[in-house]
């Protein structure tokens, strides 16, 4: 299949998709951790492109439950989160026969549809937390590998939060996905 894997710099979704044969092709602003195909832009126009599948992974910050709050105490975020939303749905409505689209808890579940599947690292061999929504299209949700039940996961806190601390880099780090979810993605949808 040729596979559009949208909003992803690690390359590992894109990656678990080659290593079983598929045409497979990274985009983002910021340019690949990994070597591989990898397209550094926009990724919009590409959308018109002939594909197969379109995994997308739109950037949540004006999209997530944990960061909509801010959209009452300083107005201007609504505004964002209004084009991060419509950013959202050019995935959803890009004709392409079969779509993901991963985002974590936030308001597309009322700006859009309810996600078809909610996810947790965990449930791919993952020692790590982190509630994760996809919706689908053309797609079956995605079947657990291995799960892992603790208390407490090692991305964590004691209170249950998420363990990095304030960085420059604390985004890039948290948007990464998880190598259990790629391989689940691929040897499951592919």
């Amino acid at each position: 299949m040729r596979i559009l894997v949208a909003c992803e710099y690690s390359g590992r979704v894109r990656d678990a998709f080659r290593a079983r044969g598929h045409d497979a092709i990274s985009c983002d602003l910021e340019p690949s951790d990994a070597p591989g195909p990898h397209i550094q832009g926009d990724v919009l126009p590409l959308l018109q492109k002939p594909w197969d599948m379109l995994i997308a992974f739109p950037p949540c910050t004006y999209l997530s439950v944990s960061g909509i709050h801010w959209n009452t105490r300083r107005p201007a975020r609504a505004a964002k989160t209004d084009e991060a939303a419509e950013f959202f749905l050019a995935f959803a409505n890009s004709g392409i026969p079969k779509i993901a689209i991963e985002n974590p808890v936030g308001v597309m579940s009322t700006r859009y549809r309810k996600p078809d599947q909610v996810i947790q690292p965990w449930h791919f061999g993952e020692d790590a937390s982190k509630r994760t929504c996809l919706w689908l299209y053309n797609l079956p949700p995605l079947r657990p590998t291995r799960v892992i039940v603790k208390d407490r996961y090692a991305n964590q806190t004691p209170t249950g939060q998420n363990n990095l601390g304030p960085s420059p880099h604390r985004a890039k780090v948290r948007s990464l996905t998880y190598q259990g979810i790629a391989d689940a993605m691929a040897s499951q949808w592919g």
